[in-house]
């Protein structure tokens, strides 16, 4: 396993990533997938869930609410803590809470129990992403962007892959069937050891090494400006995505009277173009700039939001495609952008954007449900297409990170 240690503002990288370094990318891809694959089995069920436990959208929200609220409180915690003492094997030892969390989800008897595996998970996800992204820019080679998208892309086809498994495997079997997920979760905690031990090995290379240059290059008032503009995009971005992660399956059974099979299709359709999105997206932003992909993100698919609650069923498929492949697009951006500005702080950045990504995704979600059961759910989609305006924000950013 050999690395060749580079210094650089973000802590050390590899200068050329060797084929062992970004092995170790497409392993952490792969762990991702099967992460976020896990992840997503507890929205992708809700429609039995709530069948099985008479709950409202309002208990809906609250789940996911609970899964997400879970991750958000603990990923930056994490993620800063393990920016100054890096833990070797965390990373195996966060894949069996979310273990823990399927096998009670799969035999919970009540509501409450439910609540406790959602939250379970969601541990398991504070652990693996600040931690996994902070090794993917490791073994990146300075291909930050890229590296990004990569690691990514296998966290949105394993949320694409949740709502297509639910169909052909929970829906005709019920709810324990969902402790077969944890065979997945196995299989990660293999991959992640091994990924660990290539973690030791780097360290071991880089020890003696001189210290990461931290210093800010813009301002700290301008650093603290394009934080918080870069987490009111994520914010925007999430909302979006919590109205189709927990509601849409509802919104196509009641809007053209599909089945609940074919609703978990038309979501897979959704989350597979977020999954395109996000690799078209880093690579695009090594060469043309993050600033770019977010405008063009971000902004760029507000004519498409605001026609969707309007279409038919096929033109609501084909506007789903394209809204999730362009808005899927700023996440890689955004995170190297907001890696850049604060040098040195992988770890904690990662936490922060994913961990916001989580906790904003899960408050939408349960405020989401609150207006479904109060105005129906076709105001929630009404609603939510005027969000890409906040894109406008974009403007306040600096030109450059670095």
């Amino acid at each position: 396993m050999s690395v060749v240690p580079e210094t650089t503002g973000a802590g050390p990288v590899t200068k050329a990533a060797t084929p062992a370094a970004f092995s170790v990318v497409v392993a952490l891809s792969i762990c991702h997938f099967l992460n976020d694959t896990m992840q997503s089995v507890l929205a992708a069920i809700y429609p039995i869930l709530k069948i099985n436990y008479d709950l409202s959208f309002t208990q809906i929200g609250l789940l996911t609410f609970a899964f997400q609220f879970t991750a958000s409180l603990l990923q930056p915690a994490i993620g800063a803590f393990t920016d100054k003492r890096p833990i070797g094997y965390a990373l195996p030892v966060g894949t069996g809470f979310t273990l823990v969390g399927l096998l009670l989800l799969s035999s919970a008897g009540y509501y409450a129990l439910l609540l406790l595996a959602a939250a379970l998970v969601g541990l398991g996800s504070a652990v693996f992403h600040p931690e996994s992204s902070r090794i993917a820019r490791l073994a990146s080679g300075g291909r930050h962007g890229t590296a990004q998208s990569v690691f990514q892309v296998g966290g949105n086809i394993g949320t694409a892959s949740g709502p297509l498994l639910a169909a052909f495997i929970i829906v005709p079997n019920g709810q324990a069937s969902v402790a077969w997920f944890g065979l997945a979760a196995l299989t990660g905690m293999v991959i992640l050891t091994w990924v660990s031990r290539w973690y030791a090995a780097y360290r071991r290379a880089s020890a003696g090494r001189p210290a990461a240059d931290t210093a800010l290059v813009h301002s700290r008032r301008r650093v603290i400006a394009a934080l918080v503009v870069l987490a009111l995009l994520v914010f925007t971005k999430n909302i979006y995505v919590a109205s189709f992660t927990s509601f849409y399956t509802f919104y196509t059974i009641e809007r053209f009277g599909v089945g609940v099979q074919e609703a978990q299709l038309l979501l897979f359709v959704f989350l597979g173009a977020m999954a395109a999105g996000t690799l078209i997206g880093g690579p695009i932003g090594d060469r043309i700039g993050a600033k770019a992909v977010i405008w063009v993100s971000i902004l760029g698919v507000l004519p498409f939001t605001l026609m969707l609650p309007y279409a038919d069923l096929f033109w609501t498929a084909v506007l789903t495609v394209i809204i999730g492949i362009v808005l899927a697009s700023a996440f890689p951006a955004i995170v190297v952008f907001a890696q850049e500005l604060v040098p040195g702080r992988v770890g904690l950045i990662a936490g922060v954007f994913f961990g916001f990504a989580f906790g904003m995704g899960g408050i939408s979600a349960a405020v989401l449900g609150q207006v479904a059961d109060a105005k129906g759910i076709v105001f929630v989609y009404q609603i939510c297409s005027f969000l890409p305006f906040l894109g406008l924000l974009t403007v306040f950013l600096p030109r450059n990170a670095r």
